[in-house]
Formats: structure tokens, sequence, C-alpha cells
């Protein structure tokens, strides 16, 4: 099911966390137009530092959920609900990239990743797919079930699937003259 939407406004307020999915496979051609966002986002000096292992085989995706629901809590339960699980992975990136960030004080790396997971989940919205974006996890045990090299360090992980509810919640965001600001100058002009 691909969705049409009139505005990016309009796509950007459909985009949920979605903690509850139907047991339907997703199509890999679904899951291919998600990368392809994904791989189109922008990065410090085009380092692309990201790797995504897109995970459908049954005791991969157990490890992943497993490793997801740990401590007291057991956190994230509607993880194991979900059809395909994402690992994002940081990989090295650009060496100047690196040192950039090192001298600067600032992960380039990881703000590439939100942008390239962002991305991924948008367009995940437009084919009418959930998906929940999942930093609560033990790294060590995405490690261990990807068989990763040391080079290549879990950041995210997404789940990922049909919505068992197609309903979209109200955002409960602040307002735009609460989250921002403008230094008035010649730049912007109002249209009218």
């Amino acid at each position: 099911m691909n969705n049409t939407f009139s505005s990016f406004p309009e796509l950007a307020g459909t985009r949920q966390s979605v903690r509850g999915y139907r047991p339907d496979p997703v199509p890999r051609e679904l899951m291919d137009r998600c990368l392809e966002a994904a791989r189109l986002a922008p990065s410090a000096s085009n380092g692309q530092p990201w790797e995504f292992v897109v995970a459908a085989d049954d005791t991969v995706r157990a490890k992943l959920v497993k490793a997801s629901r740990f401590g007291p809590l057991k956190g994230n339960p509607f993880a194991a609900e979900a059809p395909v699980m994402v690992a994002v992975l940081e990989t090295p990136g650009r060496r100047s990239t690196r040192w950039g960030g090192y001298l600067l004080g600032r992960n380039f790396p990881l703000m590439d990743l939100g942008m390239a997971v962002e991305n991924f989940c948008l367009q995940a919205a437009a084919e009418g797919l959930g998906t929940c974006i999942l930093g609560l996890f033990v790294a060590g045990e995405v490690r261990r079930a990807l068989k990763l090299p040391i080079s290549h360090r879990p950041r995210l992980l997404i789940t990922v699937g049909w919505p068992a509810v197609e309903e979209v919640r109200e955002k409960k965001r602040r307002l735009k003259d609460e989250m921002s600001r403008y230094i008035e100058g010649k730049g912007i002009v109002d249209a009218s």
C-alpha cells in the first residue's frame, strides 16, 4: 500500500512510533525503497558512516528482540510482533570527519545516522508501514547476533511492519514559536 500525501508536513505528521504490528510479511520492494531513502541522506563530508542490516529471519530477529528487552522493565515488548528488525550500525566513515568531529567535540556520525534513519522511517510511513526507533538495547547482544566486526557499532534498532492499528495519533509537540526564533534581516521576506 503506497499512501499519497499532498505535502511533506502531512507525511511527517503521519510518521509515528508504532508499538503494535500485524504478522503479515513486508514486501522486499518496500524495504528496498526505505533503504534507498536512507542511502540518499546527507552526511558530513559525504562519509555515509552507516550500514542497515535488515533481519527478517526468525532466529536472528529473535536475538535482536531479546537484545531490546533487558533489565527489570523488559522494555519494548512490542518488538517481538514486528516481522522485520533493522539494525543501524555506525561504520568508520571518513578519517577527516572523525578528526574534525574530535577537534570540535561533535559526533558527526551520530548526526548522520539520525538523518538516514529518519529518511528510512519517513519512506516507510509513505509506504503505509509502521516503524519504531529503539535506542534501548544491549549492543553486545546485537553485535553477537549479527557477527559484526569491531569497526561496526550498533547504534539503533528499528521495528518495521504493518501497523495493527491504522489510527494516526495526535502529535503532542511544543508550538513553533516555543521551539524556534528568528534573528531578523534581509535574508527573509514576508510572502505577502
